[in-house]
């Protein structure tokens, strides 16, 4: 089930010398409760392409998100990503489940929490 969402994050930068990951403003993560190192799944709305990377903390209030490594062919400076985390939860559990849904502006800033 989809445990939480950062909905339509703008790439501010792609790296493609790294091992890999996703690189994510530390008060963004927070926000979502996504961990470093935490698998997601990113659907780059701008392009439809979709991949597998995990998460790194990036400088906390930098507003950064920066896609890394082989990814970063995927995803061009200012497309617009949504980041999902998935759990796995027992069925007494999922029939509450709500995810936690945060949704940025165009400076990757906080303008929704659900």
């Amino acid at each position: 089930m989809l445990v939480s969402k950062i909905h339509r994050a703008v790439a501010l930068d792609v790296n493609l010398d790294y091992e890999g990951s996703i690189t994510i403003d530390e008060e963004i993560l927070m926000a979502a409760d996504i961990v470093p190192y935490q698998q997601v799944q990113v659907y780059n709305i701008s392009t439809g392409a979709r991949f597998e990377t995990y998460t790194l903390a990036g400088e906390a209030g930098s507003g950064n998100v920066v896609v890394n490594g082989a990814a970063a062919r995927l995803v061009h400076r200012g497309d617009r990503l949504i980041i999902a985390a998935y759990g796995l939860f027992e069925e007494a559990r999922a029939a509450d489940h709500k995810p936690k849904i945060v949704i940025l502006d165009e400076q990757n800033r906080i303008t929704t929490r659900v």
